[in-house]
């Protein structure tokens, strides 16, 4: 199966032998970070530093003025990080050992974005914002995203794209000096502590016959049982709600496809990184799997320790598209670099048609030879 390998541009950068290293692991493609959210990196084989931290979510290349001129919420450069058009200087070393160069863009993620414009952040059922995460149902949120995407996924030489987090985040988010584990969260009560009650959640819920006094009170009670340590309840909550919040995630989805397509020549490939869970929020978005393909080209789709699980709701509709299965081969981060070949295969009898390889930049040595001598890419 075709094999993408993802990377940051600061992986490439000032490195003469990343791109040969990557080429040799087998991959045809790479699939480059172009906006990204803020990290703490590792660089483990760079001639220059071990460490990058990109301190808030940017992107890595120059923006055109043109788009975004007068706009109050608009992209943010990258520091010391990735200077000016690391992105391009990466995809062009890239290119010149043979790979093909897609672009990677993460979208409803960007702490900055809602410490500097709280109004557009994600707000719970008790009134807590999430600065990491945009509302995706507020009209001016939408619209910084479609144009975002519509620039960040068509940089040049790029023959297609990877979306992530396009559609809701939510509580979950891997942040600095992380506190909240304290009690134990299921798949439910995650999603409540999920829900939107921000100005333009509350006008949709009322458009779907939901008074939003009414639910915001009855997901509090619902959490409350889970703070007492009654176990979680609120599986109707969700139910009612998954609706509204599929349609919002659907309409960004079909907004910011069409606008990579009129920015793209034709031919450009558009997936998104998706799980098949419609209620789930995050960089793997919840979506639909019999409707996803009349939006997008294909799906990546997290295959966490191995597990294939999450394939097999796409592959009765993924005729003609790309199902891609996405396999950590990093061991530190609970990878299994050296079991990919059997991972390959039973993704393939899954259904999928490409795998994604996740993290070149950030494998050790000896995880990248433990993928090379798998033999999953021969």
């Amino acid at each position: 199966m075709k094999a993408s390998a993802f990377l940051y541009p600061w992986d490439v950068v000032g490195d003469p032998d990343a791109a040969a290293r990557i080429a040799d692991l087998g991959v045809r493609q790479v699939t480059l970070a172009a906006a990204y959210h803020s990290t703490r990196a590792l660089t483990p084989r760079h001639p220059r530093h071990r460490i990058v931290t990109a301190e808030h979510a940017a992107v890595l290349y120059p923006v055109d003025e043109r788009r975004w001129s007068g706009r109050a919420l608009r992209p943010y450069a990258a520091g010391a990080w990735a200077p000016g058009d690391a992105y391009g200087r990466a995809a062009e070393v890239l290119a010149a050992v043979g790979l093909d160069v897609h672009s990677w863009v993460v979208l409803a993620h960007n702490s900055r974005l809602g410490a500097e414009h709280p109004e557009t952040s994600v707000v719970n059922a008790y009134g807590d914002r999430y600065p990491w995460a945009p509302c995706i149902a507020r009209p001016e949120v939408r619209a910084y995203l479609v144009a975002l995407a519509a620039e960040a996924a068509v940089r040049p030489g790029a023959r297609g794209t990877e979306l992530e987090s396009c559609g809701w985040y939510g509580l979950a988010h891997l942040h600095a000096h992380d506190k909240i584990a304290g009690v134990e969260l299921d798949e439910v009560s995650q999603y409540l502590m999920s829900l939107c009650f921000c100005g333009s959640c509350r006008s949709g819920y009322a458009e779907v016959g939901l008074d939003a006094v009414e639910l915001r009170a009855a997901v509090r009670g619902a959490l409350d049982a889970v703070w007492r340590g009654a176990g979680a309840t609120g599986q109707e909550l969700l139910e009612a709600t998954v609706g509204y919040r599929a349609a919002v995630a659907r309409r960004l989805q079909e907004e910011v496809v069409a606008a990579v397509r009129v920015a793209a020549a034709p031919g450009f490939q558009v997936l998104l990184h998706a799980d098949p869970r419609v209620y789930r929020c995050g960089a793997n978005v919840g979506v639909d799997p019999a409707g996803v393909f009349g939006v997008a080209d294909g799906v990546v789709v997290p295959c966490v320790g191995g597990a294939v699980d999450l394939l097999a709701p796409f592959a009765p509709y993924a005729s003609g598209a790309v199902l891609a299965a996405n396999f950590t081969v990093v061991a530190g981060m609970g990878g299994r670099p050296g079991a990919l070949s059997d991972d390959a295969a039973r993704a393939a009898a899954s259904g999928a048609t490409e795998l994604r390889l996740y993290h070149a930049g950030l494998a050790s040595e000896g995880d990248l030879g433990a993928v090379r001598r798998s033999g999953a890419l021969d």
